[in-house]
């Protein structure tokens, strides 16, 4: 991690539902996941975040078992996912990208045929109240087909089909992608439910970070493959911290000194800083930038998420380029 990473102490080692060690994935020469240790403890809602490419669903794929890694290891409820048994995949609900249905199926077709793979031995399970309360809550008719209902709705089928089994583990993939309003909170509050007596554990890939303040307990941010935080809700937004600064010209050297700065971006005569752990050094440092002025500034959950994020979008300093966006 770089100095403006923000990672928690270690999660107990019988409280980890999931955990990777030095993870990697190439596909080819390029590295999709770089070293990633991961640690998602039992009972809570981990978001994982990160731009387009950055690593998200492969990083899901592997702890899915559907992806080997080039190398390290992934366990999850304590197996390791390349040899995943089908016992403990059954403790787990995977929602894909995209809510990939039987578009001829109506909705009581679909929870049969769900249904049949989990009620085989003595340890299957189906709750069918619980499917048949997250239908209603989506305001779905029984005998609709999936081709003939919302986008939404077919969210609510998907969601309704992975948690139904009452999964140990519930991985999401991107699951309010295009739905509205409304359905983000249905899906929202069902997640908030299933999740709400701590016995559970859901780990939710999402570009919503209004809906992460929703219903995540923690965060972790990938950037181009590395795992950049990795913390408590409460504690990541106590550990970053803004700055206005009113500064004519600034030398990059100068802003590289600054320990923990996560983003600087200049906007008209001001130049926002965004800093993690901020401490008596990170105030001398300011000083030294000859500003006229220096205010700290209060950071939303959402300002310092895409202070990490716009790292990766572009690798050069906003103030090294002109007003096309040409590098000076």
């Amino acid at each position: 991690m770089s100095d403006s990473a923000i990672q928690s102490d270690q999660v107990n080692q019988t409280d980890r539902v999931i955990q990777t060690d030095r993870l990697s994935r190439y596909f080819a020469a390029h590295a999709v996941v770089r070293d990633l240790n991961m640690q998602v403890p039992a009972g809570q809602v981990t978001a994982l975040l990160g731009l387009n490419g950055a690593g998200k669903t492969t990083t899901i794929r592997i702890i899915m078992g559907l992806l080997r890694p080039t190398r390290g290891t992934c366990h999850v409820l304590g197996e390791d996912t390349a040899t995943m048994s089908p016992e403990t995949r059954r403790r787990i609900g995977y929602m894909v990208e995209g809510h990939f249905l039987y578009p001829s199926m109506r909705i009581h077709e679909c929870e049969r045929f769900q249904r049949a793979a989990y009620r085989k031995g003595d340890d299957g399970h189906w709750d069918d109240r619980l499917f048949a309360q997250i239908i209603q809550h989506f305001g779905i008719p029984d005998a609709a087909r999936i081709g003939e209902i919302s986008r939404g709705q077919r969210a609510g089928v998907a969601l309704a089909m992975v948690l139904a089994p009452d999964p140990e583990l519930l991985v999401l993939d991107d699951p309010a992608l295009g739905l509205d309003p409304i359905s983000r909170r249905a899906l929202n509050q069902t997640l908030i439910e299933f999740a709400g007596n701590g016995k559970r554990t859901v780990l939710l890939s999402t570009h919503l970070l209004d809906d992460v303040e929703r219903v995540a307990d923690r965060v972790m941010v990938l950037v181009d493959g590395r795992l950049q935080v990795d913390a408590g809700m409460d504690e990541f937004h106590r550990r970053i911290r803004g700055y206005d600064v009113m500064v004519d010209t600034v030398d990059d050297k100068q802003l590289a000194s600054i320990a923990g700065l996560i983003e600087a971006r200049r906007i008209g005569d001001r130049l926002q800083l965004s800093i993690a752990d901020a401490d008596a050094e990170t105030e001398a440092a300011l000083n030294r930038l000859g500003a006229t002025s220096i205010e700290p500034v209060e950071l939303t959950f959402s300002d310092g998420v895409l202070a990490y994020l716009a790292r990766q979008r572009q690798d050069i300093s906003f103030l090294t380029q002109d007003r096309t966006g040409a590098a000076q």
